[in-house]
């Protein structure tokens, strides 16, 4: 009885070890399936990085020759699937410059490999519509009044001149110790609200404008790039979208409109090497003069250069200002950014931000983009501008 009783133990025991061993199998067999899964839809950082960079260089292989012309398609990406800021390794010349310069361009140095990262906030569904014309606002998370009045005023999303407009904002994340914690719900409720926010997960601060611009061109091939023409501004300029519309029509009549980069273009300009401005850039970094590029106040720019603009962006180094990391991205295109006097992102009168000029509405209504007005004077401005009553004794040319 007792040998009967210990040979069912043992089967006992056989029986759960083996259970043991096919759960285990199990598990492991569906994590190799997940981890091949996962790696399908994005590869390893350093093996990324190089099969990315022999990509970008395939579809520009004679861009770097001095031909343009081959940059009629840009990758196609099915969705945002990064997971982690994807970063290449510090390689020891950008350890070399970084010890001679300041703290701040020392980490803006040793990160700038880091180009992508995860969305916090997304919306591909913004684009799924016939869209004809995407205003895109930079904006920062402690900005809420203007987020709410450049919706109630020019970024309303609604028909022009036969054209559907829809607007994005786009935002990283608060610094620590600005109650980030907070702000992100506040943010989040906001855009449970309004669903107009793109966020992805870097500080929000001067240098990551350039995180914020290379983000954005990567997030419009994926879901945008059927959209015709995109405009990019600040959140605190004035946009008159019917005067936008037009010279959309305007430059379409004319077939004009496929390579259309247009706004403030700032030409022949050099860095700034005064320590105390925020444009400073030391001679380490960059020691020629500028490429022309455009105001970051508000420009236009068509949806086949946004997607070449993107193909290119990739091939280039990061650039602590994003303005002139876009001229250089255009430079790099053969192109030149058209300048048009409808787009005053320095003031209606330049330099002089306090005269009377700035504020007058009859240039406001005939003019495109004009930079830069606080929350409340935008409202204000807009009333005065959208009033039939309104009579100006002249009328500026677009």
């Amino acid at each position: 009885m007792d040998h009967l009783f210990r040979r069912r133990k043992l089967w006992k025991t056989l029986l759960s070890f083996t259970l043991l061993f096919g759960t285990l199998l199990t598990i492991q067999k569906f994590r190799v399936t997940d981890t091949g899964a996962r790696e399908l839809l994005w590869k390893p950082k350093s093996k990324w990085w190089k099969e990315r960079d022999r990509e970008v260089k395939a579809n520009t292989s004679s861009l770097w020759d001095g031909n343009v012309s081959a940059l009629t398609r840009s990758p196609v990406l099915p969705s945002w699937n990064v997971e982690a800021a994807n970063c290449s390794s510090v390689d020891a010349r950008a350890v070399d410059l970084a010890r001679r310069l300041e703290p701040r361009f020392q980490q803006f140095v040793l990160h700038r490999s880091c180009r992508y990262f995860p969305m916090l906030l997304n919306h591909p569904e913004k684009c799924s519509a016939d869209v004809d014309v995407l205003l895109v606002v930079k904006s920062v998370i402690e900005q809420h009044e203007r987020r709410e009045a450049v919706r109630r005023t020019w970024g309303a999303e609604r028909t022009v001149r036969g054209r559907r407009v829809r607007t994005l904002f786009l935002l990283g994340t608060p610094s620590p110790g600005k109650d980030a914690r907070n702000l992100q719900k506040l943010l989040e409720y906001e855009d449970r609200i309004y669903g107009d926010i793109l966020q992805w997960d870097f500080q929000d601060t001067f240098f990551n404008l350039t995180l914020k611009e290379v983000n954005f061109l990567r997030w419009f091939n994926i879901y945008c790039a059927h959209t015709p023409f995109v405009f990019k501004g600040d959140d605190d300029v004035f946009v008159s979208t019917d005067n936008l519309v037009e010279l959309i029509d305007f430059r379409s009549d004319e077939g004009r409109a496929r390579e259309l980069f247009v706004g403030d273009t700032i030409s022949k300009a050099i860095p700034i090497r005064n320590q105390h401005s925020k444009y400073y850039i030391p001679r380490e970094l960059f020691d020629k003069p500028y490429p022309p590029y455009v105001g970051g106040g508000g420009f236009l720019m068509s949806s086949w250069i946004a997607r070449q603009l993107f193909v290119v962006s990739e091939g280039l180094e990061l650039f602590p200002i994003d303005d002139v990391f876009l001229g250089m991205c255009l430079q790099k295109l053969g192109r030149t950014p058209e300048s048009h006097l409808g787009f005053r992102t320095f003031g209606i009168v330049k330099r002089k931000m306090s005269s009377s000029m700035n504020s007058e509405p009859c240039f406001f209504r005939n003019l495109i983009v004009v930079h830069k007005l606080s929350a409340r004077d935008l409202l204000r401005m807009w009333s005065v501008v959208q009033d039939p009553k309104l009579t100006c004794a002249k009328n500026y040319s677009l």
